[in-house]
């Protein structure tokens, strides 16, 4: 590798570490976001367009994925030079577009809607990777209905990708009241889960080279390796209408209540029961869906299914997570989980939900204690009542090399760094 030798505050100023007491200030309000005591927060970069995840070097430059493309171009790359925190160098490059984004191996690798692919760095050093790309996974399924393809990797050479499923319910008439649930479900053959590829090998494809690791998932775009315990984790989005589809057995409320947003531990061969069963978590137990003939209390089938670690309040839309590797923020963070949620769309009449980011405490593979919000006031509004109200929404999730946890958004395409100060 080519050897650089630059001034010891040059060095500083690139890796994010070492800054000048007082260079990094916090934004007026910091930047909007409401956080606990002790936390600041500064915008590291605005207008990116429709920002999803995030990714971060050693030395601190920040790679964002991008929904849409921009000018043509699927990601952005960051760079502070100057050491207060703020992105100057903004660099838009590649031409596939999508939401997974991970650093690995020297490599940038990139979820697009049907592969996965990763851009070489020339020389790793350099802010953009090289355009030319290889693809290690093609031919993932791609559809309308949860296309996003998230991925993570293990420390076995493996990596993971979620293949959403191209239903709410996998009726027999797409979301259509009294339309019942097909039996077995033919999605879950090649959607709703989890499949395992191999890190380092190009031209892979799903049906030939990949293996389905977890199943019963109907979308995951909240997926993470939790090194700590060698384990993979994940949040999915769970089902809608249950309200409108089944009035008989859930009002306006219990439809915007449920089901829960499930907390996911996943390991090889676990099934996680959609579309058959959704996980309660006002009752804390798994029923049988009213397409297979549940009534929102028996739990049938739904007994072999596996059982999430948390439940969450349905609809909020997690879109990333993350345990959390820094030292800097307190104790009680150490080894806890961080998850986006991205905002309900689908609550009515009750509000809006989510649009904040929240902490959940880990004690080894486990939750430890009950989830809290930890980062809150994206929407900007007292009460959302419309997703389109919402000023922004947080999407993805990283920490930084100094152990600062930056939040991006996929509305205006903001990048906030929130840290923490004694």
């Amino acid at each position: 590798m080519k050897r650089i030798f630059l001034p010891l505050i040059a060095i500083l100023f690139i890796t994010g570490c070492g800054e000048p007491e007082n260079k990094m200030q916090p934004d007026p309000e910091n930047g909007g976001l409401v956080l606990p005591e002790g936390f600041s927060a500064l915008v590291v970069a605005d207008s990116l367009g429709n920002g999803r995840h995030i990714t971060i070097k050693d030395n601190g430059d920040m790679y964002v994925s991008l929904r849409r493309p921009k000018d043509g171009k699927g990601a952005v790359a960051l760079r502070d030079t100057t050491g207060d925190g703020k992105a100057d160098a903004v660099s838009y490059f590649g031409s596939v577009s999508g939401t997974g984004i991970e650093l690995h191996d020297g490599y940038l690798y990139y979820g697009a809607d049907s592969m996965v692919v990763r851009y070489p760095f020339n020389d790793y050093e350099d802010l953009l990777p090289s355009e030319a790309y290889e693809i290690i996974a093609a031919e993932l399924v791609d559809q309308n209905q949860h296309a996003a393809k998230p991925f993570e990797f293990d420390n076995e050479g493996n990596m993971y990708v979620t293949i959403g499923a191209p239903a709410n319910a996998c009726m027999e008439q797409m979301r259509t009241k009294g339309s019942p649930g097909m039996d077995p479900c033919p999605i879950l053959d090649y959607a709703g889960g989890i499949w395992q590829f191999k890190a380092d090998v190009v031209g892979q494809t799903q049906m030939d080279d990949g293996y389905r690791y977890s199943t019963g998932i109907r979308h995951m775009v909240a997926l993470r390796w939790n090194d700590n315990v060698g384990k993979l984790y994940g949040v999915q989005h769970g089902r809608d209408q249950l309200h409108q589809f089944y009035p008989d057995l859930y009002d306006a409320v219990a439809g915007a209540k449920l089901p829960s947003e499930e907390f996911m531990m996943l390991d090889d061969g676990a099934d996680f029961g959609w579309p058959y069963c959704y996980y309660d978590q006002l009752q804390g137990k798994k029923v049988l869906a009213p397409e297979y003939g549940g009534d929102g209390v028996e739990i049938g089938r739904c007994s072999a299914k596996t059982d999430p670690i948390m439940g969450f309040p349905g609809h909020m839309a997690p879109n990333d997570l993350l345990f959390y590797s820094g030292t800097q923020f307190p104790e009680k963070y150490q080894n806890g989980a961080f998850i986006a949620f991205h905002g309900s769309w689908n609550r009515a009449p009750e509000p809006q939900k989510g649009y904040f980011v929240v902490f959940v405490p880990f004690e080894g593979t486990q939750p430890s204690g009950e989830w809290e919000i930890f980062a809150d006031n994206f929407s900007q509004q007292e009460v959302v009542e419309n997703p389109g109200d919402a000023v922004y929404r947080p999407c993805g999730l990283a920490v930084g090399p100094d152990g600062s946890l930056y939040v991006t958004d996929s509305r205006e395409g903001r990048v906030w760094r929130i840290y923490y100060e004694d």
